[in-house]
Parts: structure tokens; sequence; C-alpha cells
């Protein structure tokens, strides 16, 4: 077995425990955290029927597993003066030239994810910008000018009308 398949095996392992040792319990805390992550947790453990060291344990078991992976307040980017949400498609040179890539596009702010894909693009990136000026500069003197680029589709999001979390089932 390669180095490569070892560590995606033991991945694979980890996650199927992982998801065995998430109970009913977890699922209700989830499901209701993910609703509103500013939830005092003397609330969750009210809706749950148990105490709040229990809720705060089973959270912190989830953040040292991975379950949960951060929390945070979202931010309206208009707010802010980006006017543009964008994503682009990006062909590159080399499939081998992904993780350079990847490197280069994490030094751009304006970056705020990228979808390693299958199809038309290698890369799948969400990109923030002021306006046209800002997009075009954001393209011509930083996307496209990352070595391993050979091509860039972009596509523009004109609203938001879905934004949620995966569905929590219990």
């Amino acid at each position: 077995m390669s180095k490569k398949n070892y560590i995606f095996a033991a991945k694979f392992k980890r996650f199927t425990i992982l998801m065995e040792k998430i109970d009913e319990l977890d699922r209700k805390i989830l499901k209701i955290i993910t609703q509103s992550a500013r939830i005092p947790f003397k609330d969750v453990a009210e809706q749950c029927g148990v105490s709040r060291a229990a809720v705060h344990q089973r959270v912190q078991k989830m953040f040292d597993n991975g379950v949960i992976t951060g929390s945070s307040y979202h931010v309206q980017p208009k707010m802010l003066g980006y006017q543009l949400c964008v994503y682009i498609g990006i062909t590159l040179e080399k499939a081998s030239m992904y993780n350079q890539v990847i490197t280069a596009l994490q030094q751009i702010p304006e970056v705020v994810e990228a979808q390693y894909t299958l199809g038309a693009f290698g890369i799948l990136i969400k990109v923030f910008a002021h306006d046209n000026e800002h997009l075009l500069a954001l393209l011509n003197t930083k996307i496209q000018a990352i070595p391993g680029v050979a091509d860039t589709t972009t596509l523009t999001a004109l609203s938001q009308p879905i934004y949620r979390q995966l569905p929590i089932e219990i």
C-alpha cells in the first residue's frame, strides 16, 4: 500500500470511529449550536435535559475530534465595501502544481474559499471584490499571475438566496 493510500485509509478509519462516537445527545447539541453559535451552554443544557458541564464537555470533545472546526460571526461583505462575489474556475497547467497554486491563493485575502474539484476546473475559488476594477486587478495581477494557473473562468454571483449549515439529524 502506498504512503498516500495508507494515510487516506487511516483518516477514513478515524472518521468512521468518530461517526460511531457521535451519539444522539451530540447531534442534539450540534443542531442547537449550529442554529445559534451565541446560545449559552446553560440554554443548550436545558433543551437537552443535561447539565451545563455535560454540554461543555461534549462540545470540547467535538472540537478536539474535529467534528466542530470553529465558531464565528458572519460579516456581510457589502457592509465592508465588497460589492462583487465571484466564483473563479481555475484550470491548472499540470495537476501536480495544485499545492503551489493553493499556497499562492492563500496569500490573497479576497480569496475566501477554495475547492479542489473534478470536472472542468482543477480549483474553484470564491472571491470578493470592491468593484469591477478591483476584480480585474485581482485577476490580472494576482490570480492569473500565479505559476501553474493556465486559465480562469469567472462566474458572478448576483445573490445568495440559500446560506445554511447542513441539517443535523437526530
